[in-house]
């Protein structure tokens, strides 16, 4: 077998991803960085065939990222298990594909990390940060407004929302058909007040953005909402509403999911409304609300505390 070097072998893999497997742009471009830094730290170990990376080098490259190098600030465990997945996935394939000679992750366990749940604000918060968007005056406030009722009211994830054209609405049967990971499409509905919002918008705010193309959400140029620009957005109404910086669209996104549980949805419900593919993905959700639960029952039963 010829040997191959390594970062030839990174190139293919991330084609690939992108071609054969079908993951996102953004996902490629994730993975892409991980593998630079990876193939970075090789280069400074003067590593360049596929077959000389052990398990022991990939050990010595995990510690790296722990404590820093090169410049490089220490990771969190969190990063660290991030990017030893894609180098995971890469020698996988390379040996699959018949360019190494052995994996040398084949045998390692998978870093197991402690369960992160995720963030969501209340209700009342939620209100605030809708509220706090309709401030000011012209289309961009409408914008705004119908960007978070949709986010909220849906559980888009954000790609999803800004990709989201018009055609993908249904208004009089208060639906809307969202593209999500791997272009699998699902349909999910759309509460009164996110068609109300949307409506206000399509009418009285987004002919004014002189729209170039029937995407839904537009910038003020008239070229469609990026993610940045989504961010910038929640961003914004986050600081005026005097919520926590940390905001994400993302945080919608939790806040839609741990509101239906806490409203007494069913769980398999809720998986297909996020288009999780496994049920063990939205269980994450379930934690949130025994957490609340516990709180409630500490605070009110005569006989929780002593």
């Amino acid at each position: 077998m010829t040997e191959a070097r390594i970062g030839r072998v990174a190139g293919i893999y991330l084609d690939h991803l992108a071609v054969e497997k079908g993951r996102s742009k953004n996902t490629i471009e994730a993975y892409r960085r991980d593998l630079d830094r990876y193939l970075e730290w090789l280069t400074a170990q003067g590593i360049e065939a596929v077959d000389a990376i052990t398990p022991d080098v990939v050990e010595a490259y995990r510690a790296d990222l722990t404590r820093g190098w090169g410049g490089h600030p220490p990771l969190s465990a969190a990063s660290v298990a991030r990017m030893v997945s894609a180098i995971r996935g890469l020698h996988k394939f390379a040996h699959a594909e018949g360019h190494a000679g052995t994996d040398p992750l084949i045998d390692a366990p998978p870093v197991n990390l402690p369960t992160r749940l995720p963030k969501a604000i209340t209700v009342d918060e939620v209100a605030a940060l809708l509220e706090a968007a309709r401030f000011g005056d012209g289309p961009i406030p409408l914008r705004d407004t119908a960007l978070l009722e949709f986010l909220y009211g849906t559980g888009a994830r954000i790609t999803e929302a800004v990709t989201c054209a018009i055609d993908d609405l249904d208004l009089t049967a208060g639906a809307v058909t969202l593209t999500g990971k791997g272009g699998k499409t699902r349909t999910v509905p759309l509460g009164n007040y996110a068609v109300e919002a949307i409506e206000a918008y399509l009418v009285r705010a987004r002919p004014g953005l002189n729209p170039t193309d029937a995407g839904l959400f537009r910038n003020k140029r008239g070229g469609r909402l990026s993610r940045q620009g989504a961010w910038a957005v929640l961003k914004d109404v986050a600081e005026r509403a005097g919520l926590s910086a940390d905001i994400s669209p993302h945080t919608l996104r939790h806040s839609y999911a741990t509101h239906l549980l806490d409203g007494g949805a069913d769980i398999r419900a809720v998986q297909e409304l996020l288009g999780h593919t496994s049920v063990v993905t939205t269980q994450v959700y379930t934690l949130v609300t025994v957490d609340r639960l516990r709180e409630v029952y500490a605070t009110s039963h005569p006989r929780a505390r002593r």
